[in-house]
C-alpha cells in the first residue's frame, strides 16, 4: 500500500517538474516556429532506414527451429562524423560494431566506412554545376529522382544530415521564390524551370525558407542579432541635433508670423495717418 502511495507522489512529481526542452531555456525561447518546424523534419523525425531492411509484420517465425519472435525494427548504431557535412551521402554514414575474423577468437570493434567519391552534380535552379563528394546511394536516388534539384528538394532533412545538402536545398527555394533571377538572361528557360519547380514552394513560407537549413547555433544567432538591432540604443546627439532643429524650424516659423502681421499693422497705421505720404492716382 505505502509502495503504490510512493509511486503515485513520484508519478505527481514528475508531472510537475517536467523538464525543460532545448527551447524553452534562454533565447532559445524567442526562436520562431518557422525554425522549430525545420528542427523537427531535421532532427525529430525519423529518418529512412538505409543499413538495414525493416520488416513490416510484428511476428516471425524462425526457419531452423520454427520458433515464433516477436519483429524488432532496431537501427543500427551510426556515426555521423564532421566530414559528413562536407558532402553528400544520401543518407549513410560510418556503422560501428563487431566483426568475427576467427571462428576460435573473440570478436573485434570494427567500422564500416562508405565508398565516398567525387562527382560533379548539375543544379537547373541555381543555373551552375557543382563538384561534390558523394556515395553510390546519392547518386541512384539522384537518377530516381530525376535530377539533383528534385532529389534535394523531395527529400527531408532528416535523410539529407549534411550541412551542405541544407544549404544547397535553401539557396534552391530562394532561388525559386525570387524566380529564379539567374536565367534572367534566357525569359524562356527562366519560366520553363520555375514551372517545373514552383509546386515545392506551396510546403513554405518565405520566413520557413528564412530560417531552413540553420544549425543550432546559427539559429541563436539570428535572434541575437534581431534583437539586438530592434533594440539597438540612439546616441543622445542624434536626439539633441533633432530637438534644435525642431525648434529652430518653430522659431522661424514664429518669426514669419511677426513679420507678417507687423507689415499688416504698419500699412494699416500708413492709411490712417492724414499727414503721410499717398499714393497719386
Amino acid at each position: 500500500m505505502a509502495s503504490s502511495r510512493i509511486q503515485a507522489t513520484v508519478r505527481q512529481l514528475s508531472k510537475t517538474y517536467k523538464k525543460k526542452t532545448r527551447f524553452e531555456i534562454g533565447i532559445a525561447t524567442e526562436l520562431p516556429t518557422a525554425y522549430k518546424k525545420f528542427w523537427r523534419e531535421w532532427k525529430v523525425l525519423k529518418p529512412a532506414a538505409v543499413h538495414f531492411i525493416p520488416q513490416e509484420s510484428k511476428w516471425k517465425r524462425d526457419d531452423i527451429t520454427g520458433e515464433t519472435l516477436p519483429v524488432q525494427n532496431i537501427p543500427l548504431p551510426l556515426k555521423y562524423p564532421a566530414e559528413i557535412h562536407e558532402g553528400i551521402w544520401g543518407g549513410e554514414a560510418v556503422i560501428k560494431g563487431f566483426q568475427k575474423r576467427d571462428p576460435n577468437r573473440r570478436r573485434v570493434p570494427h567500422y564500416w566506412v562508405p565508398v565516398l567519391k567525387r562527382t560533379v552534380v548539375k543544379s537547373e535552379v541555381l543555373n551552375t554545376h557543382l563538384s561534390v563528394t558523394v556515395t553510390d546511394r546519392t547518386i541512384k536516388l539522384i537518377n530516381d529522382h530525376y535530377g539533383f534539384d528534385h532529389y534535394l528538394l523531395k527529400t527531408p532533412a532528416c535523410d539529407l544530415v549534411s550541412m551542405l545538402a541544407l544549404k544547397l536545398k535553401k539557396q534552391i527555394l530562394t532561388e525559386l521564390m525570387n524566380g529564379c533571377p539567374r536565367h534572367a538572361n534566357n525569359p524562356e528557360k527562366q519560366k520553363s524551370v520555375y514551372e517545373e519547380y514552383k509546386t515545392y514552394l506551396s510546403s513554405y513560407t518565405p520566413e520557413e525558407i528564412e530560417w531552413y537549413g540553420l544549425t543550432w547555433y546559427e539559429a541563436l544567432n539570428k535572434v541575437a542579432k534581431l534583437k539586438e538591432a530592434a533594440n539597438k540604443p540612439v546616441p543622445l546627439k542624434h536626439m539633441y541635433r533633432k530637438k534644435l532643429i525642431e525648434n529652430l524650424q518653430a522659431k522661424e516659423s514664429q518669426n514669419d508670423t511677426s513679420t507678417s502681421d507687423i507689415a499688416s499693422t504698419t500699412s494699416w497705421l500708413a492709411k490712417m495717418n492724414p499727414f503721410g505720404k499717398k499714393d497719386e492716382a
